[in-house]
């Protein structure tokens, strides 16, 4: 049980039936249209799993956020943590502004649809205002392994040998590398990535 965010393939997205996402895919479009901008229809397909490859995206949501906030609120703009954080669903698409579906999603009434590019961002901002050592936190987060970089050990050790604003909290930077994989991942693959 927990918080997950997992990747979408094309499948599941336009899946019309009650757990899939085609009323989401079909009122994103919809507003895409009503933007001026084309519709949002190549995804790649499910693959079979296999660590390590990239090709999936799954961690969880386990550490403390205070810290993260406090973080995005002092780094960020006043609407920019909003921004960041406040979305359901990530699509790899350039959004100037959030969209909103009056449809149910996984831990709200509504779905709050973010652009990944916007995301990326912000959570590269936050990623040089603490230093985070980006070359030894994973990329390929295919199964919880950013997660258990940080949980089992990994990111004390590489903290004690690379010490930085982002070893004060590794809660934060736990969440810092998370948006910011999720958005490297969202817009590598062309999938969107969900709460689950």
């Amino acid at each position: 049980m927990g918080i997950y965010l997992v990747s979408v393939g094309a499948r599941e997205w336009f899946d019309t039936e009650e757990e899939g996402m085609g009323a989401v895919a079909a009122g994103l479009n919809e507003e895409l249209r009503r933007r001026g901008l084309p519709p949002y229809e190549s995804l790649p397909e499910e693959t079979e799993f296999v660590r390590g490859a990239g090709l999936q995206f799954e961690e969880k949501l386990v550490p403390s956020m205070e810290g993260f906030l406090r973080l995005a609120r002092d780094r960020l703009a006043p609407s920019e943590p909003e921004t960041l954080l406040d979305w359901s669903v990530l699509v790899p698409v350039p959004l100037d502004m959030e969209i909103e579906l009056p449809i149910e999603s996984s831990y709200s009434d509504t779905t709050v649809i973010a652009g990944a590019p916007q995301i990326l961002d912000l959570a590269r901002r936050l990623a040089e205002a603490t230093c985070l050592p980006l070359d030894e936190i994973p990329e390929a987060c295919d199964n919880l392994d950013l997660t258990m970089w940080f949980l089992d050990g990994e990111a004390q050790r590489v903290a004690a040998a690379r010490p930085g604003p982002w070893a004060e909290d590794l809660d934060a930077a736990f969440y810092v590398a998370l948006y910011l994989r999720a958005a490297q991942h969202s817009l590598r693959r062309g999938c969107p990535i969900v709460y689950s």
